[in-house]
């Protein structure tokens, strides 16, 4: 199991009003990839509801709300996606956890849920993930 972080979604979806730069096309491409073959069924990912709306945050600015909901609970309708709340105290401690990780709490959450449930590769565009002992980021 990997974990999914927010902007490969945002990567794959998302419809800027400028010109991508070649970078920029092919981590586009590269989101479209890791979100096909989670459609598919290929491989089993995990990501928490804090993922989910620092996606749909973003999204929003290109997505019509019936497109968006459309896309969340087709989401939550894959068997090969876990989907995992967070409570109030382990977004508290990840928030402590940031500052020690130099990342903000959002990708600190990610870290601490991914050391928690033994998960250790995560599919992100975050370089910030690097170096983090026990995680790979892919691709």
């Amino acid at each position: 199991m990997r974990f999914l972080d927010a902007n490969v979604f945002i990567y794959a979806y998302y419809k800027p009003k400028r010109e991508l730069t070649d970078k920029e096309k092919r981590m586009k491409e590269e989101a479209k990839r890791i979100i096909s073959g989670l459609s598919e069924g290929k491989e089993e990912m995990a990501t928490t509801v804090v993922h989910l709306s620092e996606m749909v945050n973003i999204l929003k600015h290109g997505m019509s709300p019936r497109e968006l909901t459309n896309f969340v609970l087709s989401l939550y309708s894959l068997d090969n996606l876990k989907i995992y709340g967070v409570s109030e105290t382990e977004y508290f401690a990840a928030t402590e956890l940031a500052a020690d990780l130099k990342m903000d709490p959002n990708d600190a959450l990610a870290v601490d849920f991914m050391k928690r449930n033994r998960i250790e590769e995560i599919y992100t565009f975050d370089k910030n993930f690097e170096g983090k002992e026990g995680i790979k980021r892919l691709p």
